[in-house]
């Protein structure tokens, strides 16, 4: 069997996911107690303020800026006693301050956008989506962890943000990532998808889910590929990962062998599933599929993971 490691591509499918663009050296050797009450204060630290799955965008200038300096989150209100070092670029210390302001009470030229539109539209830098990956995922742990899961006593936040310590038990609880499984099917010159109740007008989909403890990805594809559509898989193999911020997930991408093609769809998860021809989907994402059927936009990992399988399959 070769080693593949050599002949991989220097830059690997994730990096060109949206939320994936993180450049930020987070030095956690290097996290103190104190280093996120201390950096808030540096002259050039950079702030995002973070509000209930939006992010603050300043529009003064133009386009759209995700930053901001202490005074001018001081004087929106945010809680930047509660504030998480994510770390530093080239130097410079960026933070995540949660705030508690309705969008509409924000001034004029400034904006709350949902996470979504802002990777669909394009307003945010791909270093700056990363940077808002981390900081949101690591506020909205927080803000689910606020009591010990050990005795129910208050946390406190410890090291910067990255960790919480119950002051009665003692227990330090650390920031947790919940993987998820994102699969494409493949038999032939065919992919399966299926669509979700909760899906866009004509949108369809790889299949996904929650991988469960004790647990390989790999076991966890051909389980839900089981539970969701009743096909059995064979080969299993590894594409990509992508962050997800809703709240902290880590979408993780995988092709997989299809050993029957008699679909089971589970009615509680999919409103519908079939078999796809490669033709069919190449007009889903060339936007020309006579039903008017689509895939998920570009900057997702499901969209990756059948775009490459599609350019795969004409290649050869």
């Amino acid at each position: 069997m070769p080693f593949s490691l050599f002949s991989a591509p220097a830059r690997e499918a994730s990096h060109f996911l949206g939320f994936a663009g993180n450049i930020i050296d987070r030095q956690s050797e290097k996290r103190s107690d104190d280093s996120a009450k201390l950096a808030l204060v540096e002259p050039d630290a950079r702030l995002l303020l973070i509000a209930s799955g939006r992010l603050v965008l300043d529009f003064s200038d133009g386009p759209a800026n995700p930053y901001f300096t202490l005074a001018a989150v001081q004087a929106l209100g945010a809680q930047t006693s509660d504030a998480i070092l994510l770390g530093r670029t080239d130097g410079t210390a960026t933070l995540a301050v949660p705030i508690a302001a309705e969008p509409e009470s924000l001034p004029d030229h400034l904006k709350a956008i949902d996470f979504r539109a802002i990777l669909a539209q394009g307003l945010a830098e791909k270093a700056e989506l990363g940077a808002l990956a981390q900081g949101a995922a690591l506020l909205a742990w927080h803000a689910n962890h606020r009591f010990c899961g050990r005795c129910g006593g208050p946390t406190e936040m410890r090291a910067g943000g990255y960790k919480r310590l119950c002051a009665a038990c003692g227990a330090e609880h650390f920031p947790r990532t919940d993987p998820v499984a994102i699969m494409l099917t493949v038999s032939g010159d065919k992919c399966l998808m299926g669509r979700g109740r909760h899906f866009a007008p004509g949108v369809y989909s790889a299949l996904a889910g929650f991988i469960e403890p004790g647990e390989t990805i790999e076991a966890a594809v051909r389980r839900e590929t089981l539970e969701e559509s009743g096909i059995r898989l064979g080969r299993v193999v590894y594409h990509a990962s992508q962050p997800w911020p809703f709240p902290y997930s880590l979408m993780i991408g995988c092709y997989g062998e299809a050993l029957n093609e008699d679909i089971s769809a589970d009615s509680d998860e999919l409103e519908d599933c079939r078999w796809f021809s490669r033709a069919e989907v190449v007009q889903m994402l060339d936007g020309t599929h006579p039903g008017g059927l689509k895939v998920p936009a570009g900057h997702a990992i499901a969209h990756q993971l059948i775009r490459t399988w599609a350019d795969a399959a004409s290649d050869s």
